[in-house]
């Protein structure tokens, strides 16, 4: 039976919602301080019809449009949460975003600077990103997530006094 708009959904019915594993929805909470699912006993998680919007918007800003965790975050500090939960419901695009937020992207990959891209928000192979299909994108990101998470969980342990870690 299906739920209703208005009803809370659990990890697994988000993560397949959005296409994505459910250990990458938990690493954007680490990420995005926005994203506060309910918690219930035992840990389980349950998001409301605005933590779903927020994390379409959150998706599509990294997978859809290149990018990265820093430039989704400056998006959702200078535009807001609002503004991320419309282009989740596809009520906004990123055209709409000021220029100050982000810059210009410069032709083909090349840097603006010596070292530096016009935008360091977005991945600065967005250029080569554009070639790919988008399952392959989707496969590039969720491995990248997965070694988000890798230091995230090898930092933890290093400081719970875990067993060293080569330096």
């Amino acid at each position: 039976m299906d739920k209703s708009p208005d009803a809370f959904r659990t990890i697994s019915e988000v993560a397949e919602d959005l296409d994505v594993p459910q250990h990458v929805l938990r690493f954007w909470e680490t990420r995005f301080s926005h994203i506060k699912p309910l918690k219930r006993g035992g840990g389980r998680r349950y998001y409301r019809p605005d933590d779903v919007d927020l994390l379409k918007g959150i998706r599509h800003l990294l997978y859809g449009e290149g990018y990265t965790i820093k430039g989704v975050q400056r998006i959702l500090k200078e535009e807001g949460v609002r503004f991320v939960h419309a282009i989740g419901r596809g009520e906004q695009s990123v055209a709409a975003l000021h220029p100050e937020t982000v810059d210009a992207e410069p032709d083909e990959g090349e840097p603006a600077e010596e070292g530096h891209f016009a935008d360091e928000g977005k991945a600065s192979h967005v250029s080569l990103e554009r070639g790919l299909p988008p399952d392959a994108l989707r496969g590039l990101q969720a491995a990248l997530d997965d070694l988000y998470e890798c230091d995230r969980v090898l930092s933890s342990l290093k400081g719970a006094g875990g067993p060293p870690l080569v330096e």
